[in-house]
């Protein structure tokens, strides 16, 4: 994973590729968590946060997070390295930059970038997404209009045919709107978009369902109940949820108690192997024939998880094998 400069700019000597979220992960970008503390209860509700947040617990739990994944053969790039110095000055204070997963997506061989539901987010898309325009000229395309959010957490890649969007809490229809057609032209053949409850429990798609194994989707049984609007390049029908999935070889395993970060938010590092959080109940993956057998590593991430996302939050994959 070289870097080279060509004058100004930094590209490194892959091509971000992306079609699935299960296939082995090779390269991801992250982001350590900033320099500050949440000191108290109060704080933490006025930042959307659910409890105080020590600097120095956090920074443990990231660098177990990033050790496991490195342990694992993936490779890692911190952003928050790469930036300028004034830049790092302001990187250093926004709370949320660690959740990168909602600052970009790879469709394919296609990036296409997010934009912020909150305000407060707004700096972080916009270096972040400075750092991975000049790292990959090819592959980032250029998309931005800040009234149409879009948070790359509401979206689920589940083939090399389908991807899965929400519209809720930190995205909106225009933001869908504004990259379906580069979605179909990276070469996925269906979006279906699912119009989830606006609520603290249900902030991202991926607080409400996950893609568990190559043919199984982990979700909260009230899902089952919400229709889906399916949209081609030509044409559109609506589906149930199950049958949306089904259609593209994906079971349901439903679910009616969970804790929701720890046991929804987690990652595929592989086929056969699932990134957990050590607060995950352990008893929903025995529970499951087809999850039975998956290797499953748990880390420490408790401290991380109070600023409102988990493990796959915090990931952004930029190379998947094939």
């Amino acid at each position: 994973m070289d870097k080279v400069k060509k004058g100004e700019i930094t590209l490194y000597s892959f091509q971000p590729n992306c079609w699935s979220e299960h296939e082995e992960l090779e390269v991801v970008m992250l982001c350590a968590p900033s320099k500050l503390d949440v000191p108290d209860l109060k704080t933490a509700e006025h930042v959307q946060w659910s409890a105080s947040v020590h600097h120095a617990k956090a920074m443990e739990n990231f660098m177990e997070f990033k050790g496991a994944l490195q342990h694992a053969g993936v490779k890692v790039i911190d952003y928050s390295k790469e930036l300028t110095a004034d830049a790092q000055q302001l990187s250093d204070q926004l709370l949320n930059r660690y959740f990168v997963r909602d600052l970009a997506c790879v469709f394919g061989n296609m990036m296409l970038p997010g934009e912020a539901g909150i305000s407060m987010r707004r700096p972080e898309y916009v270096q972040a997404q400075a750092l991975l325009e000049n790292w990959f000229p090819k592959s980032f395309t250029h998309i931005k209009d800040p009234r149409k959010a879009l948070e790359f957490g509401d979206v689920l890649i589940l083939n090399k045919d389908a991807v899965l969007m929400n519209i809720g809490v930190r995205t909106t229809i225009e933001g869908v709107e504004r990259v379906k057609e580069k979605i179909f032209e990276a070469g996925f053949a269906e979006i279906g978009i699912i119009d989830l409850p606006r609520s603290s429990d249900t902030l991202h798609l991926d607080m409400n369902c996950n893609v568990a194994h190559d043919d199984l989707v982990m979700a909260k049984s009230f899902m089952r109940y919400f229709p889906i609007h399916v949209l081609t390049a030509q044409s559109s029908r609506f589906d149930m949820t199950a049958t949306f999935l089904k259609h593209h070889g994906f079971d349901v395993y439903w679910l009616d108690k969970y804790n929701t970060i720890p046991d929804i938010n987690f990652l595929n590092l592989d086929p056969e192997t699932l990134l957990i959080s050590k607060k995950a109940t352990k008893q929903l993956f025995k529970n499951h024939p087809k999850l039975q057998k998956k290797n499953i590593i748990e880390i420490e991430v408790t401290e991380l998880e109070k600023g409102g996302g988990g493990i796959r939050c915090m990931t952004l994959p930029l190379l998947r094998k094939k």
